[in-house]
């Protein structure tokens, strides 16, 4: 057990050389790239669309009496109903 040990040992300090563990990070400067990316236009499109998404797999879901799967209900949005979507949203 002691040979496993100090093997697992060399190994870990190996890895340590090649993957030193990153600094400390600031907590306020995650937190406000964090508030922006919330605030960004893009991320909020994103938010809308997913949750257009997961609508839409609830109600393909309930219609065949089981779940799905987001990737199906992604795909299905996608292609019937994304382009009617975005033209709804620019107006």
């Amino acid at each position: 057990m002691f040979i496993y040990l100090k093997k697992f040992h060399n190994i870990q300090s190996q890895m340590t050389a090649i993957y030193p563990t990153p600094p400390p990070q600031n907590p306020k400067k995650n937190k406000d790239s964090h508030d922006f990316a919330k605030r960004s236009s893009v991320y909020q499109e994103f938010l809308a669309e997913r949750n257009e998404i997961l609508r839409h797999k609830w109600i393909e879901s309930e219609k065949v009496g089981r779940d799905i799967g987001f990737e199906r209900a992604l795909l299905d949005w996608i292609r019937k109903h994304r382009e009617n979507w975005r033209k709804a949203r620019k107006d």
